[in-house]
């Protein structure tokens, strides 16, 4: 745990550098961090490069649409696949690893592993600096907020893709 959060402060800090201001950035360690849920339920992924963590995220069966330990208004009830959508949760990448592929692993890692629990789709909550990646992953903006949790309102972006008919084939076949 100690090491992911190094990782996660690491990302914070510099890769919304661009996106945020200074008290944006300070403000958003409010809404961002590990959530150990995602740990407890096995849909947490690590990836390292060379010994060295590159980055980590997952998702979520749960309703919890983003946050970390600390934020408020965590709702751990299990979410259903025919109705809901998994949630991408809690990503974030070594800024040394940056626009390397980790967070596009991550991803594909997620969105096979809700395909085969039978969700149809995925949701989450991007940072303006995530929103790039998750738009070339195929996610699409559903709805532009702000969260002030912090203090100071730190724009964020509800965003939800359909989970690939290839990989929900699979997922059925394998059943």
């Amino acid at each position: 745990m100690p090491a992911l959060r190094a990782l996660m402060d690491a990302a914070i800090a510099e890769l919304q550098r661009g996106f945020l201001d200074d008290a944006q950035i300070e403000s958003s360690r409010a809404i961002m961090g590990i959530d150990t849920q995602l740990v407890d339920d096995g849909t947490y992924f690590v990836v390292e490069s060379g010994g060295d963590l590159a980055g980590c995220g997952g998702w979520s069966r749960r309703g919890t649409l983003y946050g970390g330990n600390q934020t408020p208004g965590r709702d751990s009830n299990l979410l259903d696949p025919a109705f809901d959508a998994a949630r991408v949760r809690a990503m974030y990448t070594h800024p040394a690893y940056a626009r390397r592929g980790v967070g596009r692993l991550i991803l594909e890692l997620s969105e096979a592993a809700a395909a085969a629990e039978g969700f149809t789709r995925l949701e989450l909550m991007a940072t303006l600096s995530g929103e790039p990646l998750y738009t070339a992953y195929g996610f699409r903006p559903i709805e532009r907020l702000e969260d002030a949790t912090g203090g100071v309102p730190v724009p964020i972006v509800r965003m939800e893709k359909p989970i690939d008919p290839s990989l929900l084939g699979s997922a059925t076949d394998a059943a």
